[in-house]
């Protein structure tokens, strides 16, 4: 089928451009929240949320509009910086308490639990439409495809990447917002009898489980952030990535302060340009057409005073070019280093895939590569079912990938070589 193909096929599907209610209005004070709130304590079921962020033009990822809908009581735009406590974020626990015995239902879960926990809005049970999908083995599960798929609509999708912070929000923006809960009940219904019907039912209680336990558990902080910035690779030499650093520090700096996306301060391809520069100074800074630029520019003095700091430190203070490792180092590592334990992943790795093929699973929600990894690395002693059992809870396995996994893995853990001597 050729692209052609595949555009008039889409074209065909009919495009969902209206909610069935209309838009209602953003609630931007008191009373409207707290009608929103009888609203929804009158309705029945379980609550479809969304929140949407402006992640890539600021340095927060709060969320700037939050998305409710339930039963009996439809949509609810609310817009969360309206309620906002001078620099501390919005309290909305007297929202969560009143649909805090309802089942919310959430797209992609891990992406707004925090945003939502930062206003005081916290599951006590939820469901997650994407990785409910996922484990029904859905080989693409974005929202508007999982809609597509099994309604026969499309959303509407082009302002998913828009500037949520903008004030006042463009209409067509909110109608998207509000299509975007439209069918997330109709779709949790569905998910959940397909994972009724495929035997998989216990399996999402137990994720998602999972995902309400952690809801107000902090996103751990990055040892050395610095370190992601992109093209970093390309530096050779911890003089370099010294200046990689401190560069990245100020803009970080000027980021929160702006609260701005890093990347609209200063671009990742200038901090490392200058960095490989034969002399990063202010001769090569004005080199670079990106630090030319209006807010770069405006904080030339910090770019130089970055550059300072780099070059006073002494040679006992430059980055090394690696961490250390924290658990088992790269695989690419091991036939070298670790020959038993490379033969180790290989099979208990080759084995997890042909169980999750077999039960139409991501290998990854089966069991994530990083929990193989470190039972390949370094498996329990001594070597039983029970031993490898409590050696993946302990790093979060769930039950049922246990039940599904110990068994076939404890046996494939030994080395054959030995056994047979």
């Amino acid at each position: 089928m050729t692209d052609e193909t595949v555009d008039q096929a889409a074209e065909e599907i009919p495009l969902l451009t209206q909610p069935a209610d209309g838009v209602p209005p953003v609630i931007v004070d008191e009373p409207g929240l707290q009608a929103a709130i009888a609203s929804l304590i009158g309705g029945a079921g379980p609550v479809a949320v969304d929140a949407e962020r402006a992640h890539g033009f600021r340095y927060s990822p709060r969320a700037y509009l939050l998305q409710l809908r339930r039963q009996g009581s439809g949509t609810h735009l609310i817009d969360p910086v309206a309620f906002a406590r001078g620099s501390q974020p919005a309290d909305l626990s007297a929202l969560s308490d009143a649909i805090a015995d309802a089942e919310w239902i959430i797209h992609a879960a891990t992406q707004d639990l925090p945003c939502l926990a930062e206003v005081q809005l916290v599951p006590r049970q939820l469901f997650d439409t994407e990785l409910a999908g996922r484990l029904l083995g859905y080989p693409r599960v974005a929202l508007g495809t999982l809609i597509e798929e099994l309604f026969g609509v499309r959303l509407l999708k082009e302002h998913s990447a828009a500037d949520w912070s903008t004030r006042p929000l463009p209409p067509n923006w909110l109608t998207y917002a509000a299509l975007d809960v439209e069918l997330l009940i109709e779709l949790r219904n569905k998910l959940a009898a397909q994972l009724a019907s495929a035997g998989k039912a216990d399996w999402a209680a137990q994720e998602f489980a999972a995902l309400t336990a952690g809801a107000t558990t902090p996103v751990p902080l990055r040892i050395d952030p610095w370190r992601r910035t992109s093209g970093i690779h390309q530096l050779h030499n911890p003089a370099q990535l010294a200046v990689v650093r401190e560069l990245w520090q100020a803009r970080d700096d000027i980021a929160r302060q702006l609260d701005k996306a890093p990347g609209r301060v200063l671009a990742d391809a200038a901090i490392v340009e200058l960095a490989a520069a034969p002399a990063p100074d202010q001769a090569a800074l004005r080199q670079i057409p990106a630090f030319g630029r209006r807010v770069a520019k405006r904080y030339q003095v910090n770019w130089l005073q970055a550059l300072d700091r780099a070059r006073q430190l002494p040679r006992s203070s430059w980055p090394p070019l690696r961490l250390p490792f924290d658990g088992p180092p790269p695989p690419r590592t091991w036939p070298s280093r670790a020959p038993e334990a490379f033969a180790r992943l290989g099979r208990i790795r080759g084995a997890t895939s042909a169980t999750a093929e077999k039960l139409s699973l991501p290998v990854e929600n089966l069991l994530t590569p990083s929990v193989l990894r470190e039972l390949a690395w370094a498996p329990p002693d001594p070597l039983t079912e029970e031993t490898v059992d409590a050696f993946l809870a302990e790093l979060g396995a769930r039950r049922w990938q246990r039940e599904l996994l110990v068994a076939d893995l404890t046996g494939l853990l030994p080395d054959p070589a030995a056994d047979a001597d």
